[in-house]
């Protein structure tokens, strides 16, 4: 189990957001946490030198993308881009710098999984260079995979048999608990049990993490299986966990790695 960093954008700028709260209106803002003048690019370069890689740089509605490169080309390798991907700009943020693209709404349209969408992204950027963003939302005892700023539920339910069919399409999930995202009141431990149990594939959690000691709940709850990453409750997004804890952390556990 591995910490993954991670970078949000919106209209350029570092954030951390209240996941709910996302809109595509430019009127209804998204509840923030976290704003700084920070640049990206500085964020990629000291996560590069805690050798912290595989993290996710999220672009959060338009007016990202120079943002976007400036951490890739900072960080070469090292962290994964999401936020519209499609198979005609994911070549792009690849070349400049990303170890893989996330997707969601493209390979989930009105609902449903698209395969022939996803097989055209698999021919176009490798199954080694795809991540998949199985975010989702709880209803009715279940949890399902949501898109369009995660408002929209899809019929797709995260569950083994969703994510035996979707492993054999990409390199890694990545999968943030939206009822929780960003709200540092506990991760949802039933969905990290889930993905423990039945992701065949690495994937990473993210969503709703408070105090240092959820490191330890997700590596046990997850069976040393599910990397976790911690948004706003980090003190370098404003919170009260020590990001060098974090780190030194991460370092004792992921020797092997």
């Amino acid at each position: 189990m591995k910490f993954r960093p991670c970078i949000d954008l919106r209209q350029g700028k570092v954030v951390q957001i209240i996941g709910g709260t996302l809109k595509d209106s430019d009127t209804e803002l998204p509840v923030t946490n976290f704003e700084t003048e920070k640049s990206p690019a500085q964020f990629a370069a000291m996560y590069q030198k805690d050798k912290l890689a595989g993290g996710h740089v999220i672009s959060l509605g338009p007016g990202n993308t120079e943002a976007v490169l400036s951490a890739l080309r900072a960080y070469p390798k090292g962290l994964q881009i999401g936020g519209g991907i499609t198979p005609s700009n994911a070549e792009t943020f690849l070349n400049a710098g990303a170890s893989h693209v996330i997707v969601t709404s493209y390979v989930f349209s009105d609902g449903k999984i698209d395969l022939a969408k996803l097989d055209t992204l698999v021919r176009c950027v490798g199954r080694e260079k795809l991540v998949l963003d199985l975010s989702c939302r709880q209803r009715e005892g279940e949890f399902w995979i949501v898109t369009d700023r995660w408002q929209k539920f899809t019929d797709v339910a995260l569950n083994p048999k969703t994510l035996a069919q979707l492993a054999s399409s990409c390199d890694e999930f990545l999968v943030h608990g939206v009822d929780v995202e960003g709200m540092m009141q506990g991760i949802q431990t039933n969905l990290v049990k889930l993905l423990g149990a039945h992701s065949p594939i690495p994937v990473t959690y993210a969503g709703g993490a408070s105090r240092f000691s959820d490191l330890e709940t997700v590596k046990e709850l997850g069976q040393n299986k599910v990397d976790l990453t911690i948004g706003s409750a980090l003190d370098i997004f404003g919170g009260s966990i020590s990001y060098q804890d974090v780190v030194r952390w991460h370092r004792e556990n992921c020797q092997n790695h």
